[in-house]
């Protein structure tokens, strides 16, 4: 297991009140929209059938992925399953232990709030907290956040709610329910970065999801909503958005954040080769940056390789820049953890190379302060 101080950078991340403020607006905007009726209708019709259905509630650990601009931020992507929530928070202060109980008495509070809030939704208000959590992910033990993992099982304890790390292959889950070592799980924590649940190994937790047997957050339809790279397209398409009724400083502030984008059929090729250098070739069937492509390195060959149907080509936006103690600057995007509107944390991500990973000397989660 990586040390999670690894992912800690002793960086300091400026950021302006007037960019925070249009971050926090577009967060609360696209929630707004995933509720909309319209929205809702034209979504379903785009995704699998597991994100059409609507478990009635919402999802858990939701972020925002932001580079900042001369002219504002702009918004990269959106996740679900997002892990580094706990770890941005140590951040202000590395020499803490990844634990429950280093986490800001407010911030826990928060947090466990989103899952008592879930559970409340999902059981139509016979619950008030969970009352066996599994936190899941492929292998957990050998992903690079499972101390984060395990520090959220900390705090669901002291909680006074039991928790467990697991495989999905260790669970017995079915239309019947989930269990994990012979004891009822009502509520899934989720970390596996199948979305859609179409592996073999969610195959049980698709059952008990859709059967309303078992809690699960993040969950495929809130991915479906917000998190699928396609949405993109939706938010920034003008006839698409006409059907839901959005003000004009609602429109004026998607115009304003998002990148210019399209599927990569809907281009013409010889042209979308030609700006290939101002353009970032994304999957839209991958998670994280998997995949992802710049298009002032792509070769000829793999650019015709791309699956046009499955690409989505958006325009490319330079992160900004942030000098880093003892080494030099590194580029940098911001994220915000989200539950609903209900923004409760913002970090920044420091980093080296084509995409974000966490793994650079002197990057990772950074400290951001306000001005």
């Amino acid at each position: 297991m990586t040390d999670y101080r690894e992912n800690l950078s002793r960086a300091i991340v400026d950021v302006s009140k007037a960019d925070l403020r249009a971050m926090l607006r577009l967060v609360h905007l696209l929630d707004k929209l995933s509720r909309n009726p319209a929205y809702r209708q034209l979504v379903y019709g785009q995704v699998p059938p597991v994100a059409a259905f609507d478990p009635g509630h919402d999802a858990v650990m939701m972020c925002y992925d932001f580079h900042l601009t001369a002219s504002g931020p702009r918004l990269i992507e959106v996740n679900t399953n997002a892990g580094g929530g706990l770890l941005a928070s140590l951040a202000y202060d590395p020499s803490l232990p990844a634990s429950a109980e280093s986490l800001p008495p407010r911030l826990g509070k928060r947090l466990l709030q989103t899952f008592a809030d879930e559970i409340h939704r999902f059981s139509g208000g016979r619950k008030a907290r969970p009352e066996r959590i599994a936190i899941i992910d492929e292998e957990p033990a050998g992903q690079y956040l499972y101390a984060e993992m395990c520090a959220f099982a900390d705090l669901f304890r002291g909680w006074g709610v039991p928790a467990e790390i697991a495989d999905p292959l260790q669970l017995e889950a079915s239309a019947d329910g989930v269990r994990l070592d012979g004891q009822d799980v009502d509520l899934i924590y989720n970390r596996h970065c199948d979305f859609y649940l179409e592996s073999g190994s969610m195959a049980g937790v698709r059952a008990a999801y859709l059967a309303r047997r078992v809690c699960l957050s993040p969950n495929p339809h809130q991915y479906g909503l917000l998190a699928d790279k396609r949405r993109m397209l939706t938010w920034s398409d003008p006839e698409t958005r006409a059907a839901f009724s959005l003000t004009n400083a609602e429109l004026e502030l998607l115009d304003e954040v998002l990148p210019a984008c399209a599927m990569l059929a809907d281009l013409d090729a010889a042209e979308a080769w030609a700006a290939r250098k101002q353009r970032v070739f994304k999957p839209v069937d991958s998670f994280g940056s998997r995949g992802v492509l710049l298009g002032e390195k792509i070769s000829r060959k793999r650019f015709e390789e791309l699956p046009a149907a499955t690409t989505l080509v958006q325009d490319l936006v330079p992160p900004s820049m942030t000098d880093v103690p003892d080494a030099e600057p590194m580029k940098t995007d911001l994220r915000l953890y989200a539950y609903r509107d209900r923004v409760f944390g913002v970090t920044a991500r420091l980093y080296r190379g084509q995409v974000t990973n966490m793994r650079t000397p002197g990057g990772g989660f950074a400290r951001v302060r306000v001005l």
